[in-house]
Parts: structure tokens; sequence; C-alpha cells
């Protein structure tokens, strides 16, 4: 147990909790024999779902009386006490009986008790919420997604710099190419804020990352860029219309090759790319945003995900700590 990497779960958030939370971690369980997994929630409900599937030296459970609910402000699960699985799982990580948390629960009130658990990363002023999104070429870490509404330049420098160690930490053999996140890739566009960011980056000479400048909204999936960084409201809405447009894609698709004979046939016949198609733009593939300046990393796992969009969530927590996040920030900061 003491080389494996620790992960702290919070078994009771999200839909469908915790039979899915069990059965994601029993999937990457079957994939992957270096976790630990400390499992806080009910323990009668949760040792019922995971006796005999998993051999005990692999996880333990911690009973917890009470649960951060959807309905909860940041602010009432805060004060719901501290005997929450989501609480006492966060507690964990700053307790260093865990290296790292992972929850399906309410995103606001996970923001508010890990900051009120957890210290920030020195010269770190904001954290910031970021996630996987697909590229041509591969992945994008994006940040920030929601956590920070408004920010100056500091924070976007610092975004970049937590951004690429988090790309580097995920994909250790690629180099980080960050940009900003702008109406337009010509240096006069944009707010004051933004402009000054790009000063500043443009004047850095880092070691850690290339800073390729702007980019619009309609090249974030052409695999150029794969650090793009932006304040929480932009960052939030641009995240959002991806994933509409990506969901209409899918949905449209369906109806054309389900809704007549011609289009059946041309499905059958396409079954193989179409699979493909599908897979790539699959969701559960990016579950798993990552809660970054603290000094411990916190993973929110889609509230709506299933079982296997859970488990990939775990795969990004394994990596995390093994890439050694928190240090390469540290370093680079």
């Amino acid at each position: 147990m003491s080389d494996m990497i620790k992960i702290a779960v919070d078994a009771m958030g999200g839909e469908g909790s915790p039979k899915k939370i069990i059965d994601g971690i029993i999937l990457n369980h079957h994939k992957n024999k270096d976790n630990f997994f400390k499992i806080f929630g009910d323990k009668e409900k949760l040792f019922n779902l995971i006796n005999k599937k998993i051999s005990e030296e692999y996880y333990e459970i911690i009973n917890t009386e009470n649960v951060v609910k959807s309905t909860d402000s940041p602010l009432e699960a805060a004060k719901r006490g501290k005997d929450t699985s989501m609480w006492l799982s966060i507690e964990s990580v700053k307790n260093k009986e865990a290296d790292i948390v992972i929850s399906a629960g309410n995103t606001g009130a996970l923001l508010v008790i890990s900051k009120l658990n957890l210290k920030m990363i020195e010269n770190i002023d904001k954290p910031a919420l970021s996630a996987l999104w697909p590229n041509k070429k591969g992945m994008s870490v994006v940040l920030d997604l929601g956590a920070n509404i408004e920010c100056n330049s500091k924070n976007l420098l610092d975004f970049s710099i937590m951004g690429a160690s988090l790309y580097t930490s995920l994909y250790p053999n690629e180099m980080p190419n960050v940009a900003l996140l702008n109406i337009g890739t010509e240096e006069l566009k944009g707010n004051e804020v933004i402009k000054e960011t790009y000063q500043i980056l443009n004047d850095k000479n880092s070691d850690n990352f290339n800073f390729e400048g702007y980019i619009e909204g309609n090249e974030l999936m052409n695999g150029k860029v794969n650090v793009i960084v932006s304040d929480g409201f932009t960052g939030n809405v641009a995240l959002k219309t991806a994933e509409g447009t990506a969901n209409f894609i899918i949905n449209e698709l369906k109806k054309t090759m389900t809704g007549s004979i011609l289009g059946k046939i041309s499905s059958l016949l396409n079954v193989s790319n179409l699979r493909k198609f599908k897979k790539r733009l699959d969701p559960r593939l990016y579950n798993g945003a990552i809660f970054i300046g603290l000094n411990s990393p916190v993973v929110k796992s889609h509230g709506g995900t299933d079982y296997i969009g859970f488990s990939n969530s775990l795969d990004v927590c394994n990596k995390i700590v093994k890439g050694n996040l928190i240090n390469k920030i540290k370093q680079n900061i």
C-alpha cells in the first residue's frame, strides 16, 4: 500500500451515487492496480456494493453521517458540518492521509470546502478550474472554467503556468503550447487585462512552455495550442458551447442515420467510422475537471457521468499524482 497512489473518494455526490462511484472504482481497479481508494460515505451501502469485487487490501471505507446535497449553496454545504463525505474526503488530503481527492458532487460546494481546508500554493492568488478537451492532435488543457469570473493579468499569468504544469504532468513527453482565448489574434484585440497578460507572456522566456499568443474560439480544436487560458466567465461559456455543439452533432447524426431506409443502409455501411466518430466525441473520455492552485489537487467528476466516466476521472487522478503536479507548479511559479 505504501507504493500505491491513495485517492480519497467522496462516494455520495452526483447522480446515481454511490453505485456508479463504486462501479467506477471496480472498473478502474481491473485496469490498474496502482491505486488505493479511501472511500467516504454510508458504510453499509458501500460495503454491499464493493464486497468481494475488489480485495480489501485496495480500499478502505470511512463511514460518514451526512451528505452535501446538489441543491445546497456553497455556504449551506460548508455549514452542513464537518461530518459530510465531501468535507472528510478533502480533509484526508489535508492531513496527508491521501494524495488526491475526487468528488462527483456539488461543484460550488467542492470549491468552497476545498478552499477552506487546503492552503493556496505560495504566490498564487486564485485557484482555477481546468479540464481536458479533445483537439485534432490529442488533448488540450483549458482553464479557468468558472472558478473566477473576473481575473487580472497576474491571475491569467498564474493560470498559464499552472495549465502548462498540468499538461506536462499528464503528457510528460510533450511541450505545452500556451495561448490566451480572445476575440481575435491581432495584438490590439481584446480588453486591457488580456493585452497586459499578452505583453507579460510575450516578454517572459519560459523553459516550461511556448507562448503562442492569442487563440479564437473557432481554433480551439485545431491542435496547434494545447493549453488555453481565459477568465472563468469566458472559459465556462466556451466549454458549454463546445459540449452543446458536440451533443447536437451526435444527435443529428443519429436522426439522419435512423430516419429512413437509405439512412439505415448508409449507417450499416459506415458503422466502423461512425463508432470512431462517436468515441472521439464521447464526453466520458474527457471527464474530470481539476481544481488547481491549492496545496493538493482536487478533481471534480461530472455529476451526470456514468461509472465509465468516473473510472476515467480516476485515471486522471493517478496521472496527476504520478506527474508530481503540485511540485511542478511550485517550481515553475
